[in-house]
This record gives C-alpha cells, structure tokens and sequence, in this order.
C-alpha cells in the first residue's frame, strides 16, 4: 500500500482557524510491541481526557494516534463548551425523562468544570473563558419553543434567565435563554497541555500509528498497521465513530457536515458570548434525527490584536449534499446582517458530527465486545464537551467507581421513542447502495480537471478519480472498506466521503476518518 506524509495532512484540505495557529509536532510511531493496563485509540479530546484521568489514577496509559494530535474532528470544532444543549432540553426531556434532562445538563455542566480544572491545575495557556450562552428564535418567529425550552431547561436545573434580548448591539434577536457559567477555548493548545500532563505522569502517546484491529479478552491485543501489538487490560476507542464497531452503534447515528467561516472583527467590537438559534435545519434538507441550532457562533483570538467572529451551521447529511459555495454564503449574509462590523473572511473549513437517534451520545462499554472495550461517540454537535464527559464515564467503569451518567449514555441502550428516526436513518443509509447501478460523476475522464476528484464508472466497477494538479490522474476502488457505500467525493474539503457513516478519505485516498480502519485499494490502469 503507498505511503503518504501523516505530517500536514488533517480531516480535510481546508485549514482550520485552530490548525493554523498551533504548530505541527514530530510524529512519534509505535516501533514496538508494548504493555499496558489501559490502550486507547484516538489522540483527540476523547481520548486524552480519558488517558489524563486514568493516568492520575495510576494506570499505566498507552495513546495511540494515525496522525497529530488533534487533528481529526476536534481540529474541526467551533470549540463551544456548553452545558446548553443542542438537541434541547426539552426533547431529550421527551425521550429520557426528567432525570435524563437533569443528568444531561449535569454532566455537560461537570465536563465544562473538569476542563477549567485541568487547564488550572496543568497551568496550560489555551485561551479558556467562562462566559455566557444565549439561545434566541430566528426573525419573525413566535416565543412558544422558545418557552418551551426554557421551562425544561429550568426543570433540568440549569442556571438560566429568560432576557429581552441577546447582547448583539446592531441586531435585535428578540427574547433569548441566557445560560450562565458555559465556556470557550482553544481546543488543539489545550490538548498539547494534556498531552504533555499525561507524559509527565507516566503515560505514554505514539503518533503516526494505525490500529487496525482491537481483538476483545481477559488481556486483549491491538494490532498495528506495522504489525506491532499493543497488549491491555482495558481498550478504549475513542476515535470520533468506533473503527472497531462494524455494524451496531452505526445504526444507532448518522454523520452530518457542518460548515464553518471565520470573519476578522476589530478586537472588542463583538461581546464574548456564545450564540444560537433555534432553527431545526438549514432548509436544504429534511433532517430526521436532532434540532441542532442553525448557526452557533463565539470570538476567538485573532492575529495582529484582532479577533476572529467564528460561525458554524447549514449542517446537511455527509456525501449527500452539493452547493457548498451557496453554504458558505448563507453564514456570510447571515452574519452580516447580526454583524455588520464583520470584515473579510479569513477562514473556512467543515467538520463532522454524530447526531444520535435519542441525542444522547454514546459513552461506556461498546455492546459488540466484552466488557473490558470501551467507546465514546455520537458527540452531537458538543465534541468538546462530550469527549470531556468520557473522560470522568470511562475512567470511572474502568475503576469501578459508581457513575450516575452510566445509563443516560449506555451504548447498548435501546430507545424506542426514537424508533421513527431510527428507521428514518437506515432506510436513508439503505438507499445509497443505489449507488451500484447508477451511472457516474462523469461520462468521460478528460471531464476531471486538475485539483479535483469524481467517481467513473468502468464496466460494472465504480472507480475513484482524482487529477492531481499537474495533471496526473491516480485511481482507486469507490467502495468504502467499512460497510461498502460508494463514496463521493468532496470538492470543499478534497477528500472522498462515505454517505453511509461518515468515512472520509483523503484525494488519493488514505483514510482520514473512521469508521474505515482501510484505505481506498488503488486500481492500476493497466489491469483494470
């Protein structure tokens, strides 16, 4: 199989506004088979909170990554840190009860302060701030949801007021919930404090190593790409989708896309608060499962003493969707319109994010293996704060401490209130397998310009086609290795996508992001 440069390579072409301000670091690869009483997949912020807290119990921690730290999907957030909640309080009140709405806020609310405890307690300079939330309606909208909301928010126990208005000072939002004590701070530098406590305690973090198969035992093994192995007690996938869950937890969540523009905006001029609306979906598309809010914007640092108005939305379903230009420009107006001080646009990127069937992420023993395999996943919308609550979950299963969260989150869980959208999403799912006998992105392959990528059909094989920009055409098997979608390809990011579960593929097709552990198998054009 080809080599590439794990070096620059992150979860898309596009650099994200936290990418670009923290330096790239030696990669440091697996070079031997090694022990531990905990392994964990995944550098992100999943993964190093758990290592960070298994750690400081006293376990001996190995991490182990396929690129930098970070640079998967908590590379790609807008960093919000929220005990508000995406979905709502009032319709995970709906599925969960009120003790899950009330251990949800409790739990997001802890992970906030575990992160503020971290970065006093490790001295780590990532720009961290406590400030406020504040949730408000689109234009021309009645209160009623809005209402709604914030009665289930205040049963749930969360510090909120209902104000007249958010504090935008050109744009009047109307009545908004304003709920106090969330946060912000720059994701990557706060993991490169992590990482460097975790070391300082004894773990260990290698870099630049594919796990490609996790096998589940009193004393499992972890196999290398490079053929090393990595024996524990304890396993914990925490790679943003569960590489080494082929079929259950996949049903369970989807993949979105969600957009991302950075604006410079004079140092000051906009109030330091998070923002959100109460939109269900951007409008392009119906979305079965989750209300996430249409735009979720904060300020960040930016560069020469200004700061950057970061804003996220017009999520749609991964590899489903086009017109990311028009994507783009709708943030743009819309932000314009709140903002009018905004100047040019300094950055654009998209993430990924798993939106659950019951918008309850999925924290604690994977249901596929024994009970010593562990995973954390369906971040819906809040990956910082998710990946914070496995850190306190996972550490205390695998401890054997009592953990009130356990249930709320139990990957095995079945939810049967949220059946529609659970059939919803895999009647979805099923109908991309259309792909086998449709036609291709293009009719010819001289129709590919340099830079880009489409799928060919060739006989009854769907190939991936990408022409590099000096014109080289490379090629390789359209079939995702995970589940066997047909992947499309991306021309905001340049990387192959899988519309079944989220696999993204880089333009010569290294995979960037699970659940495929497997590249896309290149075709030679002399045998195909």
């Amino acid at each position: 199989m080809a080599t590439h440069d794990h070096q620059t390579e992150h979860a898309g072409s596009r650099t994200s506004l936290w990418e670009a301000t923290t330096e790239t670091s030696a990669l440091n690869p697996l070079r031997e088979s090694i022990e531990a009483d905990v392994c964990i997949v995944g550098a992100g912020i999943a993964g190093l909170s758990c290592a960070y807290r298994l750690v400081r119990d006293g376990q001996k921690v190995v991490v182990i990554d396929d690129g930098e730290i970070g640079r998967g999907m908590t590379g790609r957030t807008t960093a919000h840190l929220a005990s508000a909640q995406d979905d709502g309080f009032y319709e995970i009140e709906s599925l969960h009860g009120g003790e899950g709405a009330r251990f949800a806020y409790e739990s997001h609310a802890a992970a906030v302060g575990q992160i503020e405890a971290n970065v006093r307690d490790e001295r780590i300079d990532c720009g961290f701030e406590r400030l406020d939330g504040y949730l408000f309606e689109p234009p021309n909208q009645g209160t009623e949801n809005l209402r709604q909301e914030f009665e289930a928010a205040v049963r749930a126990g969360a510090d909120v007021e209902w104000v007249e208005r958010s504090p935008i000072s050109g744009f009047d939002t109307g009545p908004a919930i304003r709920f106090a004590n969330q946060g912000q701070f720059h994701p990557l530098h706060y993991l490169r404090g992590l990482a460097a406590a975790i070391e300082r305690y004894g773990g260990k973090i290698y870099t630049g190593t594919r796990v490609v198969d996790v096998q589940e035992s009193e004393n499992g093994v972890a196999k290398t790409q490079e053929g090393h192995t990595i024996r524990a007690r304890h396993f914990v996938v925490a790679t943003n989708t569960p590489t080494n869950d082929r079929f259950v937890i996949h049903t369970k969540q989807a993949p979105y896309t969600t957009y991302v523009l950075g604006l410079r905006v004079p140092k000051g001029s906009v109030t330091h608060a998070l923002y959100w609306d109460m939109a269900e979906h951007a409008g392009q598309e119906d979305k079965p499962i989750g209300q996430v809010p249409y735009h979720y914007v904060r300020v960040a640092a930016g560069a020469d003493g200004d700061e950057v108005l970061v804003v996220g939305g017009e999520d749609h379903k991964t590899g489903q969707e086009e017109g990311y230009e028009q994507r783009y420009q709708n943030l743009e107006d819309w932000t314009r319109v709140r903002w009018p001080q905004a100047q040019e646009v300094v950055f654009r990127w998209s993430g990924q994010v798993m939106e659950p069937e019951d918008y309850m992420g999925f924290i604690g023993r994977n249901p596929a293996d024994k009970d010593n395999v562990y995973i954390a996943t369906g971040d819906s919308g809040q990956g910082m704060t998710h990946g914070s609550i496995a850190g306190i979950l996972i550490p205390d299963l695998i401890m054997g401490r009592e953990n009130r969260w356990t249930k709320l989150y139990d990957p095995s869980r079945l939810i049967f209130k949220g059946i529609g959208d659970f059939l919803k999403e895999n009647i979805n799912v099923a109908a991309q397998y259309r792909d086998y006998v449709t036609g291709g992105d293009v009719k010819s392959l001289e129709e590919i310009p340099a830079g880009q990528g489409a799928v060919f059909r060739r006989g009854l094989r769907k190939v991936a086609c990408y022409r590099d920009d000096s014109g080289t055409l490379h090629e390789m098997t359209a079939v995702c290795p995970h589940m066997k979608c047909i992947v499309h390809w991306n021309r905001n990011e340049k990387t192959w996508d899988c519309p079944c579960h989220g696999s993204r593929f880089d333009a010569m097709g290294h995979v960037l992001n699970g659940p495929s552990i497997a590249d896309l198998e290149p075709i030679e054009r002399d045998g195909a």
